[in-house]
């Protein structure tokens, strides 16, 4: 092993970031990926750079709250605002290794401002690695990112599956296609449609419409109290609000042991303060804070998807500017949908529960696989552990 500055292992690209306002890239076809300091913010029309990359963030809390990962190895045709770093790769350094390393690294001694953390170039560059020889480094590479191909096909097995789902739903539920007695898209073949005076719109004869409260079980989150919280396991999980929501399902960071209000396993949980209407699903039982309300029913897919039809409700309670504000237990369970007959309903759980499985069984293996990277990572860079 020897000590080597980031700045002598790899190649600092940063004169090459065009920053691009929001505006200019409303105008733009969404092709090719657009980073900013955490990853991919929105899609371009043309790319800066073509290959595989480092993406470091300049700025942002999560520098010092290392919630996700500090470095982000990226490949292929995309774009980068100013407010990442881009590290190219050098001859005899592994960048996939690098990658790894800076992941591995105490860099708090290098990060600047208190409300607003920065990690500027000089800086950056500053930052001690040890490594071991270039053919060590590209095992250990091979490693862990392997694991990290795993994940990252599970991932988009998921994306397939989600995407899947909220087609059958929108179909079903928004276009009222579900299938008929012959087995063909019922409004389309001429189903009986009923005009409904509270939602001023037809919908199929003998479906209702109903509060939310009257379809799901609704479960307003209260916090624990603040002795009872701990990282050791001990308890319940405990979630206050969005900050640790992933793509499906939350991050467990924290236990209580004195628990308040429940949500059950496969819950929807929802943001009632800003941001109004981000959710996850429960992957098991846990406590929820004040930050958050529980939704359950039968059929976590239903409930998911219908949840996020009134997106455009939330979203008032986002406000416009420095104006936020909360949703009450009376907000929500006072809002009305459509609710399908049984008969439909049954046939939609009969058709999806399968696929719900799949996705929390695919979650469930992602945070094995993250957890074995995780504990492999510091052994393989303090040499701790052998890659023989």
């Amino acid at each position: 092993m020897k000590k080597v500055r980031l700045g002598d292992c790899v190649e600092i690209l940063d004169s090459k970031r065009i920053p691009l306002s929001s505006s200019q890239r409303n105008k733009l076809a969404k092709i090719y990926p657009y980073y900013g300091a955490q990853g991919v913010i929105d899609y371009v029309d043309n790319y800066i750079f073509n290959g595989t990359y480092i993406l470091v963030a300049e700025d942002g809390n999560n520098l010092k709250s290392r919630i996700k990962p500090l470095a982000l190895l990226v490949n292929g045709k995309f774009w980068v605002n100013n407010h990442a770093h881009i590290l190219g790769e050098k001859k005899n350094f592994n960048l996939k290794f690098i990658h790894y390393a800076i992941n591995n690294s105490d860099i708090s001694g290098f990060i600047t401002g208190s409300a607003q953390p920065k990690l500027n170039q000089e800086n950056l560059t500053r930052i001690e690695l040890y490594l071991p020889d270039y053919s060590t480094q590209t095992q250990i590479a091979a490693i862990l990112s392997s694991l990290d191909d795993k994940i990252e096909t599970n991932n988009k097995i998921a994306s397939v599956l989600e995407k899947m789902m909220k087609e059958i739903y929108h179909y079903w539920f928004v276009q009222f296609d579900f299938p008929d007695e012959n087995g063909k898209p019922y409004q389309s073949n001429g189903g009986k449609m009923v005009f409904n005076p509270q939602l001023k719109r037809n919908i199929p004869q003998g479906w209702e419409v109903k509060k939310l409260g009257d379809i799901f079980s609704i479960t307003m989150g209260s916090s624990p109290k603040g002795h009872s919280l701990n990282e050791n396991g001990k308890g319940i999980e405990f979630y206050q609000g969005s900050t640790d929501f992933g793509r499906l399902y939350p991050t467990i960071r924290v236990f209580t042991t004195a628990p308040v209000r429940f949500a059950k396993s496969q819950d929807i949980l929802m943001s009632v303060r800003a941001p109004v209407g981000a959710m996850n699903i429960a992957m098991n039982d846990c406590c929820i804070g004040r930050g958050l309300a529980a939704i359950h029913h039968e059929s976590p897919l239903f409930a998911w998807y219908t949840m996020q039809t009134f997106k455009l409700y939330f979203d008032t309670f986002n406000g416009n500017g420095t104006t936020f504000g909360s949703l009450t237990s009376d907000n929500l369970k006072e809002q009305l949908t459509v609710a399908p007959n049984k008969s439909i309903l049954q046939m939609f759980i009969k058709k999806t529960q399968s696929v719900g499985e799949k996705l929390k069984t695919i979650t469930m293996e992602n945070i094995q696989l993250t957890a074995l990277r995780d504990f492999l990572l510091p052994l393989l860079m303090n040499g701790q552990a052998s890659v023989r």
